[in-house]
This record gives C-alpha cells, sequence and structure tokens, in this order.
C-alpha cells in the first residue's frame, strides 16, 4: 500500500513561503525551517499507474517541489570555504582580547554557492552559540530585551554608499533610519551591533562597490571600520582579488592573509578608534574540473548525490554518472553548482511533462539555461557565462523591415530666387 502525506501536510509543505535572509526575523526563520523540507518517495512506474488520478496530480507537484529543492550538497570546494568561515568565527567569539578580529573574504564566480555555503555555516554557528548562552544574549544590558543576533546578513546595496550601507545594516534590526545624518547612523549601527551581541556580520554581494567612485570608497573605509566593534567581518564577491577591494591590500606570507590599511581618515564617524590594519583571509570557492582522477571522482560524486535526489518513474542507475554523460555535463555547466542544479532541475521537469522520466544528453539538448535574475547585478558578475548552450533548432523570426521614415514637410522651405521661365 502506497501511501502519500495527508493534503493539508503536503499543502503546508508545497505553499511554505520562499525565505529570506535579509531582517532578524526572516534569517531567524530560515535558520529554523532550512532543513525542514521532506523529499518525495521514491516510486516506480507501476506505482505511480496504481494511485487514483488525484493521487497521481498531488504525488508529481510533490516531485517537482523535490526537483527544485535540491539538498545542498558538500562538495571539495564548499568544505575549504566552510572548514576557514566556521573557525574563524568560532574563535573571535571566544576571543576576550581587545584586538581586531580579522575578517575573511570568500570570493568566486556567480552561482558557484558562496552565499549558501557561508550561511548554513553561520546558521550552525549561530544554533550552538545561542544554546551555549540558553538562547540569551550574555552581554545584554540589565533591564532590556534587545534581540539576540549573533549572526547580521546584509546584502550590500547596488549603489553603496556609507549611507545606505548604514541603513542597510539597521534594516536587518528593524531599526528606523528616517531623518537620521550619517553621523547619527553609524552611531546607531555601533549600538545595534554591541546590543544585540553580533559576533558575525555578512555582507554579501560586496563586489558591488567600485573603487573609482569616491562613495564606494568611503563605503569600504566605513566597512573596515566595523572591524573594531569585536565583530567578524564577512565579505562575499564575485572575483574579489580583480576587483579592486583590495588594491591598497599586501599579502603577508607569515600570518598568510591580506592585509589592509587602516581608513584614509582618522576616524570614520567616530568609530576608528586606532590606526591598527586590517587583516582578512581570502578563501575561493571555485568550480568543480574535470582533469585529475581526484577532480573527476569529486564530480561523480556530486552528480551521484543530484541523481539520489531525483524522483523521476523511469530513472535508471547510473544515469548521470555513466557513459558519456559527465562530460555532457561538465560541458554544458563548466563545472558551476548552480548552472548544473538549473539545467537538472529544468530537465527533471521536461522530463515529466513529455512523460520520458528520465534523463539523457537528447532531452537536456532541449533546455536553454536561462538566468534571468532580477535580483542580481551582471555588471559585478553575479550572472556567469553560460557555456555550451545549444542553439535553438529553428532560427527566430526575421526582424520586421524598417518602416520607412517619414518625409519632412517642404512647404515653407526658402528655394531661394525663383529660376528665369525659358523665353521670359
Amino acid at each position: 500500500m502506497i501511501e502519500l502525506p495527508p493534503p493539508n501536510v503536503l499543502a503546508a509543505a508545497l505553499t511554505r513561503k520562499s525565505p529570506r535572509r535579509d531582517t532578524h526575523a526572516e534569517w531567524r526563520n530560515w535558520c529554523e525551517t532550512r532543513l525542514q523540507f521532506v523529499p518525495a518517495a521514491q516510486l516506480m512506474f507501476h506505482q505511480w499507474k496504481s494511485l487514483s488520478l488525484r493521487e497521481r496530480s498531488l504525488y508529481d507537484l510533490y516531485r517537482t517541489a523535490t526537483h527544485v529543492n535540491l539538498t545542498l550538497q558538500e562538495t571539495p570546494m564548499s568544505m575549504k570555504v566552510s572548514r576557514l568561515v566556521n573557525r574563524r568565527v568560532r574563535n573571535n567569539a571566544l576571543k576576550q582580547k581587545p584586538s581586531t578580529r580579522a575578517g575573511v573574504m570568500v570570493s568566486g564566480w556567480g552561482y558557484q554557492g558562496k552565499t549558501e555555503t557561508v550561511c548554513e555555516v553561520l546558521a550552525t554557528f549561530e544554533q550552538d552559540w545561542r544554546a551555549l548562552h540558553d538562547h540569551l544574549n550574555p552581554h545584554a544590558v540589565e533591564g532590556t530585551r534587545d534581540l539576540h543576533a549573533p549572526v547580521a546578513y546584509v546584502q550590500t546595496p547596488v549603489t553603496a554608499k556609507p549611507k545606505s550601507t548604514c541603513q542597510a545594516i539597521l534594516d536587518f534590526f528593524g531599526a528606523d533610519t528616517k531623518k537620521m545624518t550619517l553621523p547619527e547612523l553609524m552611531r546607531q549601527v555601533t549600538a545595534s551591533l554591541h546590543d544585540h551581541g553580533v559576533k558575525a556580520l555578512v555582507l554579501d554581494d560586496i563586489t558591488r562597490l567600485r573603487m573609482h567612485r569616491a562613495d564606494d570608497q568611503d563605503s569600504l573605509d566605513l566597512i573596515r571600520a566595523f572591524m573594531s566593534m569585536n565583530v567578524t567581518l564577512i565579505l562575499i564577491g564575485v572575483d574579489i582579488p580583480h576587483s579592486g577591494l583590495l588594491r591598497e591590500g599586501k599579502w603577508d606570507g607569515e600570518a598568510r592573509q591580506w592585509v589592509l590599511p587602516p581608513s584614509r581618515h582618522a576616524r570614520v564617524h567616530g568609530l576608528e578608534a586606532t590606526q591598527t590594519e586590517r587583516r582578512f583571509d581570502l578563501v575561493e570557492l571555485d568550480r568543480f574540473r574535470y582533469t585529475t582522477p581526484g577532480q573527476i571522482t569529486a564530480f561523480h560524486d556530486h552528480l551521484t548525490g543530484l541523481e539520489d535526489n531525483l524522483r523521476l518513474l523511469k530513472a535508471r542507475p547510473g544515469m548521470l554518472t555513466s557513459g558519456t554523460m559527465p562530460e555532457y555535463l561538465m560541458r554544458r555547466t563548466d563545472g558551476v553548482v548552480g548552472l548544473l542544479e538549473r539545467l537538472i532541475e529544468d530537465g527533471a521537469q521536461e522530463a515529466m511533462d513529455s512523460g520520458r522520466e528520465l534523463l539523457d544528453e537528447d532531452l537536456l539538448d532541449e533546455i536553454i539555461i536561462s538566468l534571468d535574475d532580477p535580483g542580481r547585478d551582471p555588471a559585478a558578475g553575479e550572472i556567469p557565462a553560460i557555456p555550451g548552450s545549444p542553439v535553438p533548432d529553428t532560427a527566430p523570426a526575421s526582424a520586421a523591415p524598417a518602416r520607412p521614415r517619414k518625409g519632412r514637410n517642404t512647404v515653407f522651405d526658402d528655394h531661394g530666387p525663383e529660376l528665369a521661365q525659358p523665353g521670359a
């Protein structure tokens, strides 16, 4: 007897609000619910046929939700990032010396899983830190009930200025920033990070800062000053080494860290108490490679994990890992985790809609990967180039012929003196 989840349970799983993380309430909700989705059970074709029409419809909807909520898998590249971020945040949180906390820069191209990897590490850290202190802020001011926010996640504004950067941080805590001057915003940021017990401040898409703009240089000065607040600063961005963020930095070979000079101003609106250099660990979250035996094995293991999460009725063992399929998938996605996930996700839906119920190269040839995402900035490299996209079979319709331009009215034109008539 095949049992499906009750309709109310299924409806709750399928209609859960898409999570955001840029406010305290939304971050907490994501942390608490990120692992609650239960994938659909695997059925064979004959089992699916034995269901009623309504049960088939519900099961198909459930497995579609499973395909678009694939389990986040660890890769050798993400494990390197996770270990560094985890070590730096936990060590800094336990440090009692007044010295500046070293930060972390996580670099990589778009759709390689930088944000998800960092957020997963920090969600686990927050869970452990809250449990260690009985879910209370150990440094709360007596007689107050400030929100306890060990982690603050902030999206860098597209046009980052010191004022908008401060407002984005304060928006995380729900603070009212109307009619506040920049010095007032700065003081409020300082107070909020301290009062809410923030141990890690994440600034995502940091490479939206353009170092040729004066406002962006001031914003970077501001960010450096945040490191004086006993907070671990984690900057996530695309190709940080070539973005200009490190152009004033130098590599310390002994400490194996990037050293950034202090702010250009002696004090940044009261924050820069000392002219201490700021140190960052820079780690790269790379794509999959397919050259050495170890790299090939890692990619095959990742494909095996994807295959285990698919719920196609005619799927066969080794569907993604046998024959020339691994090389095909590498060619189509260039080893970028997000592009691979998008290709598999869209391919699984096409396999269901067409009734083929399995993935092969012929079916995936029909899938055009599209990354139209209004939340990403193409100019900052947040949307990668898509390699190996097949050309559609039918050429696009030719553009309509240009409409003839309407002639200018010449009624009132002055053509000069009238020519003499012949024989005049």
